[in-house]
């Protein structure tokens, strides 16, 4: 399995960006796993965005205080995409995003692999 973040660019405070994570070589891949965005800045540890699994009994999600009512996070099993809906962007939300995956559902960002390449989000004041 490849994980593929996209949609990243650069855009003014209190702009929009949907991220895009696409997981190629196996279907229903976000039905399936434990699934998460972090971002990362140069000289810091990577910050957990939104961490999702999703279960017959409902949707699991955890979410980062600064992405609280701002960020949002859905998918479409059709496209075996994931998005992740950024409003109202502030220069502090500057980082390149990752999408990953885990075993179980976690905030450790130490427990997620299949690191794609990231997508880099500037946000300009």
């Amino acid at each position: 399995v490849q994980l593929q973040a996209s949609g990243g660019g650069l855009v003014q405070t209190g702009g929009s960006l949907r991220l895009a994570c696409v997981a190629s070589g196996t279907g229903n891949f976000f039905r399936l796993n434990s699934v998460a965005w972090y971002r990362h800045t140069p000289g810091e540890q990577r910050d957990l965005v939104i961490s999702w699994l999703h279960t017959a009994s409902g949707d699991r999600r955890t979410a980062a205080d600064s992405a609280k009512g701002r960020f949002t996070v859905s998918r479409s099993s059709a496209e075996n995409t994931m998005y992740l809906q950024m409003n109202s962007l502030e220069p502090s939300d500057s980082a390149v995003y990752y999408c990953a995956r885990a075993n179980g559902y976690s905030t450790n960002w130490r427990e997620y692999y299949n690191w794609g390449q990231g997508t880099q989000v500037t946000v300009s004041s």
